[in-house]
């Protein structure tokens, strides 16, 4: 079945098809930077959890000044922390895209996303022109 952006950027099947190699070097290469993500959000939950509980046993004559100061601090890591469940979803969401062959497309106008964008960022799903009109937004 044809997506609509298929139909809009003129794409046909062949043109969006690559090599098995290449898209199994993508997918290796997402799915590497997946693990790192998911690492780093793993220990990420553990100093949280580990510094709510040094919080909890020190805080005993803890003035208000103190306090905000924690609470600030904690949602500052726990900040942190979804910033980097947001780029695990979007590491997930490429190896998606790369499984139904849309990997690489905007997702707005149909049209191929440059291979410089995808370099320096591997889960982009919008071309730069995209991208700029939903930032002016």
């Amino acid at each position: 079945m044809a997506k609509a952006t298929d139909v809009r950027s003129g794409a046909s099947a062949a043109e969006r098809s690559r090599s098995a190699a290449e898209t199994d070097e993508i997918r290796q290469a997402l799915v590497a930077r997946l693990a790192e993500l998911q690492a780093e959000y793993d220990q990420s939950l553990s100093e949280i959890t580990e510094l709510q509980r040094e919080r909890v046993a020190d805080s005993a004559g803890d003035d208000q000044a103190d306090t905000g100061t924690k609470t600030f601090e904690r949602e500052q890591e726990i900040t942190l922390a979804n910033n980097l469940l947001e780029r695990i979803t979007q590491a997930e969401r490429a190896i998606e895209r790369l499984g139904t062959g849309n990997y690489g497309w905007c997702e707005r106008c149909g049209n191929q996303i440059p291979v410089e964008r995808l370099a320096a960022f591997p889960s982009a799903t919008l071309c730069v022109s995209c991208k700029q009109l939903e930032e002016r937004r």
